[in-house]
């Protein structure tokens, strides 16, 4: 395929500058230069910007075992609509990819189903049951990191072996931190919403604690450890105290702690997710974290749900929102147009840093794979669910209008998303 995109403000290396960019089969073949033959698509209509293709390291693909919520060809559709190119998929699937055989009823689907790059976890313990460490060594080479997501490791004992282990491989332990002991059979925040509600809260300390017992260790085994989805201020003082003294640590958080807190949900399961949405303190500590370098990215935690499993308000609904339809929209409508954030500074929380802790992705300069994402910013527009590519269709930015549309989305080369516009 031959392609020549006019008239973008080009993300290059960190800066931006005005061109095009010509791709060649499946290599950008450079910028600002003739193509002959090739199909022009020129977006001098609108105020459009040419990004590396996004990286999310923490999606829920749900396949195998979960279908009817997401499959892997729904999923990546989903990501390549919202300018995702780069996903880590997580292992809580059935069955989940513990040894080798596992893993493989996986990759056979990431390599037939999807339209942009995936790469799986491989889980921390045997069933993500937290006693036993799965066979790390053996699926070590085909896994981008290892997770027991959407289960903290309960055993003190059980992490600092899979933290050993995981060092020894060069591989990171990215934890869902949840201290079984805490949680109070909560659904919503212990705030001023649970006690509204008169619904059990989930406290701070059910993860901030277990985070505060991971940093001893990955200081203590020297591994590459990074948390999922940080939620809570003290998370963030943790991590970051943690940074100071040289630990081996990234962290990432999501749209809906970033843009959200307790005060500004309704009682509807597309407000429930684990961990939950917390303070307006906490929320403010986020942003303060994503500011000074503490919170290196930005995770959708992309939890497609069935339509009737999220039906059931906030106490009976289960937890899990989708967010790689919305994830760029909504944070440039409420951090780069308020001013809170440069583009710039976005761009490195959903490409460059993710990229760079993980070893995936590539920039968008010549010679390079032609895997890239364009978005129009200056139309508003409004999120509707039921334009989803994603089987779930359940969003806390429902009816938010926003800026920024993915309107052509490139993975090595093929056009994996291409709006109507364009």
């Amino acid at each position: 395929m031959r392609l020549l995109l006019k008239n973008l403000t080009i993300y290059d290396g960190g800066v931006f500058r005005r061109g095009s960019v010509a791709v060649c089969g499946d290599r950008i073949l450079g910028f600002d230069c003739a193509l002959d033959g090739a199909t022009v698509l020129d977006f001098g209509f609108s105020n459009c910007y040419a990004f590396p293709g996004f990286a999310d390291v923490h999606v829920h693909l749900r396949e195998p075992g979960f279908s009817y919520k997401e499959t892997i060809q729904t999923g990546t559709k989903a990501a390549a609509r919202g300018g995702f190119t780069y996903l880590g998929a997580m292992p809580n699937v059935n069955p989940a990819p513990d040894r080798p055989s596992h893993l493989q009823l996986l990759t056979d689907l990431i390599e037939t189903q999807a339209v942009v790059n995936v790469y799986p976890y491989g889980t921390i313990t045997a069933g993500q049951a937290g006693e036993s460490l799965s066979e790390m060594e053996a699926i070590a080479p085909y896994v981008l990191a290892f997770s027991d997501d959407g289960k903290g490791v309960q055993s003190d004992a059980c992490m600092e072996a899979a933290m050993k282990k995981a060092k020894a491989l060069g591989k990171i332990i990215a934890a869902h931190c949840e201290d079984n002991r805490f949680t109070n059979d909560g659904v919503v925040h212990d705030g001023v919403l649970a006690r509204k509600l008169r619904l059990r809260g989930i406290p701070s300390q059910s993860e901030w604690r277990q985070v505060r017992r991971d940093l001893q260790l990955a200081e203590k085994t020297g591994c590459a450890y990074h948390v999922c989805h940080v939620s809570c201020k003290e998370s963030v003082e943790l991590i970051r105290q943690a940074k100071r003294k040289g630990v081996n640590v990234t962290c990432e958080t999501a749209p809906h702690y970033l843009l959200l807190d307790d005060l500004l949900l309704e009682d509807d399961g597309r407000f429930k997710m684990n961990p939950p949405i917390r303070s307006r303190a906490d929320r403010k500590a986020l942003i303060d974290g994503i500011l000074d370098g503490t919170i290196d990215m930005i995770a959708t935690d992309h939890a497609p749900h069935a339509p009737l499993e999220k039906k059931g308000g906030l106490a009976s609904s289960v937890n899990g929102v989708v967010g790689l339809e919305t994830a760029f929209p909504v944070l440039y409508t409420g951090l780069v147009k308020t001013g809170i954030l440069p583009l710039e500074k976005l761009i490195e929380l959903l490409f460059e840093n993710p990229s760079q802790r993980f070893s995936i992705g590539t920039p968008l300069s010549p010679g390079e794979p032609a895997t890239l994402t364009v978005f129009e910013v200056d139309t508003p527009y409004t999120i509707d669910p039921d334009e989803f590519c994603s089987l779930g269709k359940s969003t806390p930015f429902e009816g938010w209008q926003v800026y920024g549309r993915c309107l052509l989305t490139l993975c090595g080369g093929n056009i994996v998303w291409k709006e109507r516009l364009v």
